[in-house]
């Protein structure tokens, strides 16, 4: 994608019906779970930040990119299964319905830390 996007809308309505749904569910779910923080586009990506960043997300062709930050991610390791993860990231297959649950955990937990 070589967009250049302002807002978190103009981001989310460049894709397909089905992955806007997804993304709108992340949205939300980031929001209910952080309900003080703001969001902004950082990295040409939805950011949500509260004293700093706090997740960012992304759609790519096979999946929704998830980036809760190193520490995000090593807390919760254990509970991404056969979802790829990386340092400072994880993938949800575009196909399977999003853990919607586990981010908003994973998002307070990123509340707690930013919020120390």
């Amino acid at each position: 994608m070589t967009n250049k996007f302002n807002t978190v809308d103009e981001y989310i309505e460049q894709f397909a019906p089905e992955i806007q749904i997804q993304l709108q569910q992340i949205r939300k779910t980031i929001f209910e779970a952080a309900p003080e923080a703001t969001e902004k586009i950082s990295w040409q990506m939805p950011t949500f930040t509260l004293n700093g960043n706090l997740v960012h997300f992304a759609a790519h062709k096979n999946h929704i990119g998830f980036y809760p930050g190193p520490s995000g991610i090593e807390a919760f390791q254990e509970r991404f299964g056969n979802y790829k993860s990386s340092k400072g990231a994880v993938q949800f297959p575009i196909k399977d319905p999003l853990p919607l649950g586990l981010i908003a955990e994973i998002v307070r937990f990123r509340v707690l830390e930013n919020t120390k």
